[in-house]
């Protein structure tokens, strides 16, 4: 398994600095990263960074309370695609979630889906903050918008990524689409766990493969 291939570094802090960020696009290629995960107001700079590599670029939607409306973030994402975003990592309306509103969850991921453009989008649905059975409804929601992932969490302000949830999400999702296993994953040894459990990508701030 090449580890790093699976991997989006990840620098979402808002008090990131221009010289945080191109260390981290510089690590990146160094180690063979997939992307880096960064805001939105940073990816021209990864974009002048990572030119000639192959890493792409993974920025946030709705991030990181998910609780705007779906034609603000359908703008985000279009704008971040016109930026150079490769992919969108948006945040479900986890409250329109817990409310039992499934349709107006799976149309806040379609606004997303449909500004990206064919573009990778992964629906973040903040696993600590549900049940079980919300769980399997956001993944649900998520698949039926046509996301090409589920993802476990934003990083902050609950839980992070545990194997328990991704199994739920592998499950509920099927063989196809994908899961990325993202918040306070540490260790190449945690990141190996999670793939076992279902994982296709890692989202982590530390560089695991450096650690190890």
């Amino acid at each position: 398994m090449e580890l790093e291939k699976l991997i989006d570094y990840t620098l979402l802090k808002p008090d990131a600095t221009v010289k945080s960020i191109r260390d981290m696009c510089k690590e990146a290629i160094e180690y063979g990263f997939y992307s880096v995960c960064v805001n939105p107001c940073h990816i021209q700079l990864c974009k002048e960074e990572l030119k000639g590599s192959e890493v792409k670029i993974c920025t946030v939607i709705g991030f990181p309370l998910g609780a705007i409306e779906k034609e603000m973030k359908a703008f985000e994402a279009k704008r971040a695609i016109e930026l150079g975003a490769d992919e969108l990592d948006m945040v479900i309306n986890i409250g329109y979630l817990k409310s039992g509103f499934l349709d107006q969850v799976r149309e806040d991921i379609e606004a997303v889906v449909d500004a990206a453009q064919g573009h990778i989008v992964k629906a973040i649905i903040e696993t600590g903050a549900l049940s079980d059975n919300e769980k399997k409804a956001a993944c649900m929601a998520a698949k039926k918008a046509k996301a090409s992932f589920v993802k476990t969490s934003t990083g902050f302000g609950y839980h992070g990524a545990t194997t328990y949830d991704v199994r739920i999400m592998r499950q509920t999702v099927g063989k196809d689409m994908g899961v990325k296993a993202s918040g306070g994953i540490k260790t190449r040894e945690q990141a190996i766990e999670l793939i076992k459990a279902g994982a296709t990508r890692i989202g982590t701030s530390t560089n695991i493969i450096k650690a190890s």
